[in-house]
């Protein structure tokens, strides 16, 4: 390979993999975009975090971020014992109530899956140096991250393909200058939707359309309420205007004829004009069914069920409680399973994993059912033997009782392979008959005492 050629073997060599933003100069036109700046007159920004300003868009961040911010994330350990709950190690604290000194757990799983939605959320871990033990972690804006992955083996690794030995690091905007982060020192909590694994795919590139929909019927409707419910016109003049006659005319009569404060009153024409109302009512345009429908593609890209944005023209008191586990199992289960993976490689030490710990959500907020529910549940598995009744207890925020701890069973449950021998004289060969014998006592000391209850006292036989 040729010197000259180095340069153009190392752009090429390196991917670059960002979902948001790219390093632009001050005469760079894609800079107005970055700033929201390069919308023209008439067009809709739904770029970035703009499309929280579709209400739709904004219901359904808000309800992922608050599905996930009430689920305590809890510390458990698998060894040849069983799954057992750790509350004494060092990340319980961080990851339950503080994962850094200004936010609560709930703020930060907030803020988290607020940028998850959008397509990736990054968060940076801080280590003792001395100790190596996880002291805090703080979210990264994810427009100021970008992905490189050297996947042409320019930095050690000689086949040009992703291995074990493909570098991969993060590179920071800090606003003044760059900072290059490991992979082990941030959290990268993808989207939804991935196409190489590596980072999840911009949400909003996909539903641009959809988005610009909802946002253009809000602004339809707005500027139809602004303009006091009037209709459009043609204004017809016999003669001609010059350009400054028109403008003069045209503000003039909408300052007659538009507006909330001109609403249902009666605007003046001069000599020589006609008005001709043009119009387009909302049933013929079928607006509301293009509105409703454009709610239902946002929600459904993501993955959010219509009741929970109070659309219950499809809902019933039967079937919620169906419908919000439905939420449970399609939408967000892969989500916290994203979190709990990326959680428990990241935050623990490789001797720590080892001797199995991993971190996990706890859904029973998530899928809390009502008292009767949970009581009724309780019972069945208590008598059923696999629930201590400590153990319901504690599902309930209640301190423990002596000997709660122990299993209990109904008595009259019997192995299946006896099902039916109480009901058979003298049992089979080998286990009830040979209890029936030892209860009959030795025939050869019938002359002991005891009385065979034949009203003989129990007297010895001659």
């Amino acid at each position: 390979m040729k010197l000259r050629d180095i340069p153009q073997r190392l752009r090429k060599g390196f991917s670059k993999r960002s979902s948001m933003g790219v390093e632009v100069n001050l005469q760079d036109r894609r800079l107005l975009e970055m700033l929201g700046l390069d919308v023209k007159p008439g067009e809709i920004n739904v770029k970035d975090w703009n499309a929280l300003k579709v209400d739709t868009v904004y219901a359904c961040v808000k309800i992922l971020s608050d599905s996930l911010s009430k689920l305590p994330m809890k510390i458990y350990r698998e060894d040849e014992d069983g799954i057992s709950q750790t509350a004494q190690h060092s990340l319980a604290r961080l990851l339950k109530l503080r994962p850094n000194p200004f936010m609560s757990a709930a703020d930060f799983w907030k803020t988290m899956e607020a940028h998850r939605s959008f397509g990736n959320a990054y968060a940076n871990i801080e280590f003792d140096r001395k100790t190596g033990e996880v002291v805090a972690i703080w979210p990264i804006d994810s427009k100021k991250v970008t992905v490189w992955i050297d996947d042409a083996g320019l930095l050690g690794s000689k086949v040009p393909i992703m291995s074990n030995k493909t570098r991969m690091w993060y590179e920071v905007d800090t606003g003044t200058g760059k900072r290059k982060l490991l992979p082990d020192e941030v959290l990268h909590f993808k989207g939804s939707v991935t196409i190489d694994g590596l980072v999840g795919v911009n949400t909003l590139d996909y539903l641009r359309c959809s988005v610009e929909n909802a946002s253009a019927a809000t602004q339809f409707i707005n500027n139809f309420y602004k303009q006091g419910l009037q209709v459009k016109g043609l204004i017809q003049y016999t003669g001609s205007l010059d350009e400054p006659a028109k403008k003069v005319f045209l503000d003039n009569f909408e300052s007659m004829a538009s507006g909330l404060e001109n609403s249902h009153r009666t605007a003046l024409l001069p000599l020589g004009y006609t008005f001709t109302p043009m119009s387009l009512s909302m049933a013929d345009a079928q607006f509301l069914q293009n509105t409703e429908l454009t709610i239902r593609q946002i929600a459904n890209a993501f993955g959010v069920k219509m009741h929970q944005l109070n659309d219950l023209s499809k809902a019933t008191y039967a079937n919620v409680e169906q419908q919000q586990l439905a939420y449970y199992t399609e939408s967000q289960q892969p989500i916290l399973t994203t979190y709990e993976q990326e959680c428990t490689y990241k935050l623990f030490m490789d001797r720590e994993l080892d001797i199995g710990f991993y971190t996990k959500f706890n859904i029973d907020a998530l899928l809390r059912a009502d008292l009767k529910t949970r009581y009724e549940a309780y019972r069945t598995g208590i008598q059923g033997g696999f629930l201590a009744p400590n153990e319901a207890r504690r599902r309930e925020d209640m301190a423990p009782l002596p000997g709660g701890d122990r299993l209990y069973a109904n008595g009259n449950f019997i192995p299946l392979e006896l099902a039916g021998q109480q009901y058979m004289k003298g049992g089979d060969e080998a286990g009830p008959k040979k209890n029936d014998e030892s209860d009959q006592g030795d025939e050869s000391n019938s002359n002991t005492n005891g009385d065979p209850g034949d009203g003989s006292g129990g007297g010895a036989s001659e």
